[in-house]
């Protein structure tokens, strides 16, 4: 795959298409600094947990485990929305590597409740560190109340319709942290 470089193109690359789209209105813009700052926002961790022959599912999983501890199996589906086959292979490598374990309800014998070991957490710190490195470094280079406005930016992109358990957490604790 040849090296492109959006700065200056080349003859083996074409010219980008105008940015006018159905009545110009298309956000080329954002899109492409979204695309961007995600592949740059997760190759980091991306380079750690290649070194444990994880990939980015292993890091959402325990993402949210570490976040949510007690979380239910049942919601972290919810929340990552992957099959229960997919979270099945995640999550039986993260147990028996010993990062994540898995307890039964008090009430309901049937839930599978999820926790991180100190293993896991030390490896989720560690993630969460090299991410909150680049978000450091890009709020840095704005005003301390654009923060705020990134927040809202990334919450207002979210599909509020959603009926995630963790999510409506998250906007809780957000809404609680403004009274």
């Amino acid at each position: 795959m040849p090296d492109i470089n959006f700065a200056t193109p080349s003859q083996d690359v074409a010219e980008p298409r105008p940015a006018a789209g159905e009545g110009g209105n298309l956000r080329w813009d954002i899109i492409e600094l979204l695309f961007f700052a995600y592949r740059d926002f997760v190759g980091d961790p991306d380079q750690e947990l290649e070194a444990f022959g994880f990939g980015r599912a292993h890091h959402r999983v325990m993402h949210f485990v570490y976040r949510y501890p007690g979380l239910k199996v049942a919601d972290l589906l919810d929340v990552l929305r992957i099959t229960k086959q997919s979270l099945g292979r995640v999550l039986k490598q993260l147990l028996d590597e010993g990062y994540i374990v898995q307890k039964t309800g008090d009430n309901d014998r049937r839930q599978r409740l999820l926790y991180a070991t100190p293993k896991g957490e030390a490896l989720v710190q560690k993630l969460a560190g090299l991410q909150t490195t680049r978000i450091t470094k890009a709020l840095a280079e704005m005003a301390p109340d654009d923060a705020e406005t990134v927040k809202r930016f990334l919450r207002a992109m979210i599909d509020r319709d959603d009926p995630d358990k963790v999510l409506e957490t998250i906007f809780a604790t957000n809404q609680a942290s403004k009274e």
